[in-house]
């Protein structure tokens, strides 16, 4: 792998690359609250009142009143039983799956899941399958054939980060079996999707019977971190067996306190969801108007069609003449060749979306 150019990040929609000051559509930070001057002001304020770090896991001396400030609020804001704060997002499925281990005797897996849910599963200690990327039947299919007596575990992605679709969990629960359980990887969906930002679990309409609900504060909320929501027991097992848990020094503070902030401006600015999906719209209709095949799913990420490479790097240039950083990332498992990944926020300004949306529809190859 070739590591990839520093970005300087400028303000909420820039950055500087190789001495340019670019627009940028690409990351995760959806409501660009990680360049929020509360979120920054929250961290200098625990900062100054907790120092930098705890030093130690939360299961000897590194406990800290803030972290259950955090987990009250995060249940709170998500509608879950309870939260248990963890290092990383990354980090939150393998704590969950280290928990349950051996509770399950099949796990089956989105053949397209997110790293942390491929390595979660290796440590469920039962046989592991892959199933059709979000498809209800195929995951029906195989659970068919692994009996009545099975207690299965299915893992996969809230939203998807190649392209914005979502996990169909509704029609997942209609085929899991009384004893099944769902692991759901929410990094992208948590704070974005659903009608209060609760993720992919609202956006669904389903209930978290049965459901554990990992997600990351390093997206939607600009902080970082990871976090588990699930039932009691859940939390309870990931205290007693979760190593990824047990093992780590949790989030600083400053983050913590950062993090909190997030909280709060998501619940007292729901506008902000509103114009990012008001904005999202706008992109796909003037695309689609030009002659690209753009799919509607529910993040807000417009993933172009495959190009052939002679095509990607006539867009990539036309892209930097007109001052746009070339979002064109490769997903091993969603396309080995690479794809262009336009990511929407709501604080794209008009003229930032006026002018990609003009290079794209000026631009020939509209499909793959």
């Amino acid at each position: 792998m070739i590591e990839p150019e520093p970005l300087h990040f400028l303000g909420a929609n820039e950055v500087r690359w190789r001495g340019r000051r670019l627009a940028y559509f690409s990351g995760c930070d959806y409501f660009r609250l990680a360049r929020d001057p509360r979120l920054a002001a929250a961290a200098k304020k625990s900062l100054d009142e907790n120092g930098l770090n705890v030093a130690a896991s939360r299961r000897t001396t590194g406990n800290h009143a803030l972290y259950a400030r955090l987990e009250t609020a995060l249940a709170t804001f998500f509608g879950a039983e309870t939260a248990l704060l963890v290092p990383g997002g990354y980090l939150a499925p393998l704590a969950a799956a280290q928990a349950v281990a051996g509770d399950f005797t099949h796990a089956f897996i989105d053949e397209l899941a997110h790293g942390a849910l491929v390595d979660a599963s290796r440590m469920l200690a039962c046989p592991v399958k892959k199933f059709r990327h979000r498809d209800a039947a195929d995951l029906q299919k195989q659970l068919l054939a692994a009996g009545k007596t099975a207690r299965p575990l299915v893992l996969t992605d809230g939203m998807f980060s190649h392209d914005g679709s979502a996990a169909p969990l509704r029609e997942y629960k209609k085929v899991l079996p009384a004893r099944g359980w769902i692991l759901c990887d929410d990094a992208h969906g948590a704070g974005v999707l659903g009608a209060t930002g609760r993720g992919t679990l609202e956006w669904a309409g389903v209930g978290r019977k049965n459901i554990i609900q990992c997600a990351t504060l390093s997206k939607a909320f600009g902080s970082y971190g990871g976090v588990v929501l699930a039932a009691r027991a859940v939390r309870e097992k990931i205290l007693a067996h979760g190593r990824s848990f047990i093992g780590t020094t949790p989030v600083p503070p400053p983050l913590a306190g950062a993090a909190l902030a997030a909280l709060q401006i998501l619940r007292r600015e729901p506008a902000r969801r509103k114009r990012l999906f008001a904005q999202l719209a706008w992109v796909r209709t003037r695309l689609r108007a030009a002659g690209w095949e753009i799919d509607e799913t529910p993040g807000p990420i417009i993933r172009l069609p495959d190009l052939e490479d002679a095509a990607a790097a006539k867009l990539k240039a036309r892209l930097l003449t007109a001052g746009i950083y070339p979002p064109f990332l490769k997903y091993s498992s969603a396309s080995a060749q690479g794809i262009f990944r336009f990511v929407i926020s709501s604080e794209h300004k008009p003229a930032q979306l006026e002018n990609l949306t003009a290079v794209l529809a000026a631009f020939p190859a509209r499909r793959g």
